[in-house]
C-alpha cells in the first residue's frame, strides 16, 4: 500500500540533509572518505521507516551503513529519527536499486540486506523482484569479493524461488532459516516493520544469506533464468 503524502514533505528532507546522500553519483569509489573511516560498508536496499537500519547503526558502530528507500514518505521518517539518535555510520539515499552500479564502485560494498522486498507476481513481474538476476548482476558488480545478501521474508514462495534464482545464477545459498524466530539466529535478528507485524499475526520468517563464489568457482556465462 502506498503512503499518504507527508505534510511538509521536502522541508522536512531539506532539514535531514546531514544524513541523506543528495548527489550519491558523485561518491562513487569514495563511500568510506564521506564517512571519514576505513570501516566496511553495508547497504540496506529498501529500508522503509528505518528501524533495521537505525538498530544496526547502533549495535554496530564499527560498520558504515547506507540506507536506499524511494518512498519519500517513509524515508523522512527514517531520517528524523536518525537525525534524532545521531548516528554518524549512517546515511541515506534515495535511488533506484537497479542502478547501483551508478553509485557505488566495483567492491565496495561488503554486505547487502535485502529484508520483506515485495515479492512481485512471477508470471509476470519476476524481473521486478530483488533476487532476480538482474539485481544479481548488479548487486555482482558493487560485492567485494567476499561480499554476501542476507535476505529476509514472510514470503514462502518467494523464498523458494529466490533459493533457485540465486544458484541459478551460480552463488552459494548457505544459512538458511525456514522460522527464522526459532533457530540460532534468533537471538541477534533486528526485526523490521513489516516483520513484527507478520510473525505476530503467526506467519514463519524466512532467511538466508548468498554469497559469492571466488571467481576460479564462476562459471562467468549468464544463466537462463526460469520463471
Amino acid at each position: 500500500m502506498r503512503m499518504r503524502k507527508k505534510k511538509n514533505l521536502d522541508s522536512r528532507l531539506a532539514a535531514c540533509a546531514a544524513v541523506m546522500a543528495d548527489q550519491p553519483q558523485t561518491l562513487r569509489g569514495r563511500w568510506r572518505a564521506q564517512f571519514g573511516n576505513e570501516n566496511p560498508i553495508h547497504l540496506e536496499i529498501g529500508c522503509g521507516k528505518g528501524r533495521f537500519i537505525l538498530e544496526m547503526a547502533k549495535r554496530y558502530p564499527d560498520i558504515n551503513f547506507i540506507a536506499v528507500e524511494r518512498e519519500e514518505g517513509a524515508l523522512v521518517m527514517a531520517t528524523e529519527q536518525a537525525m534524532r539518535d545521531k548516528l554518524p555510520n549512517l546515511r541515506f539515499l534515495s535511488f533506484d536499486a537497479a542502478a547501483l552500479e551508478q553509485i557505488f564502485a566495483p567492491g565496495e560494498v561488503e554486505r547487502i540486506y535485502l529484508n520483506f522486498s515485495d515479492p512481485w507476481p512471477p508470471n509476470r513481474q519476476r524481473r521486478r523482484r530483488l533476487t532476480h538476476a538482474d539485481y544479481l548482476d548488479v548487486y555482482n558488480g558493487i560485492l567485494c569479493e567476499t561480499g554476501d545478501v542476507c535476505f529476509k521474508t514472510d514470503n514462502q514462495r518467494l523464498f523458494e524461488w529466490s533459493i533457485s534464482s540465486i544458484c541459478e545464477y551460480g552463488w552459494l545459498v548457505q544459512n538458511i532459516s525456514l522460522d527464522l524466530h526459532n533457530s540460532a539466529w534468533a537471538q541477534e535478528n533486528i526485526m523490521t516493520e513489516y516483520e513484527e507485524k507478520f510473525s505476530a499475526q503467526g506467519y514463519r520468517i524466512y532467511r538466508l544469506e548468498a554469497r559469492r563464489r571466488l571467481p576460479q568457482f564462476m562459471d562467468r556465462r549468464r544463466p537462463k533464468h526460469r520463471p
